[in-house]
């Protein structure tokens, strides 16, 4: 599996770095920016995707332009069978922007399920957090929350001109 960009690829991923143009036919835009068609982008993003280049192709909100200004990330110590089936859960909740599992670094941090919650105020954040810990149940065992006092990355891939 090559990781490798050749001059088409590249030129697609620098026209994209900076996000896909807020319009109604993003990739045709990109096709027109490029010298392509949007088909042959929206192609070649794919493949790039399948071959590692690319990770995905998603919206990196601004929680606190939205009026999210309480961010914190949950974390949770959740019985290792249990992750698997509660997890995807977790994730499907609509105040949680991503939820992952991560290996415990024991002794000091037992967490091995985190879950990102938004709010309005810490209050809303918290009663957030119980909602989590209702649905966890008897398979957590500990948690804990770490707030976001700033934005501290909302870029994609940046390719240097070579």
């Amino acid at each position: 599996m090559t990781r490798s960009l050749d001059p088409t690829d590249r030129r697609i991923v620098q026209a994209t770095q900076a996000g896909l143009p807020l319009v109604a036919a993003p990739y045709a835009e990109i096709a027109a920016r490029t010298g392509l068609t949007e088909t042959e982008v929206i192609a070649r993003m794919e493949a790039m995707q399948r071959r590692g280049a690319i990770r995905r192709i998603a919206v990196a909100p601004n929680h606190y332009a939205l009026g999210m200004v309480a961010n914190g990330m949950s974390v949770w110590d959740v019985a290792d069978d249990r992750v698997p089936a509660l997890g995807p859960r977790v994730g499907a909740l609509p105040f949680v922007s991503h939820c992952y599992r991560r290996p415990r670094r024991l002794p000091g941090w037992p967490y091995n399920l985190f879950a990102m919650l938004h709010g309005a105020d810490r209050t809303e954040v918290e009663a957030k957090r119980t909602e989590v810990a209702v649905l966890l149940g008897d398979a957590c065992r500990g948690h804990d929350i770490l707030y976001s006092t700033r934005i501290l990355k909302k870029t994609g891939l940046r390719l240097r001109d070579d």
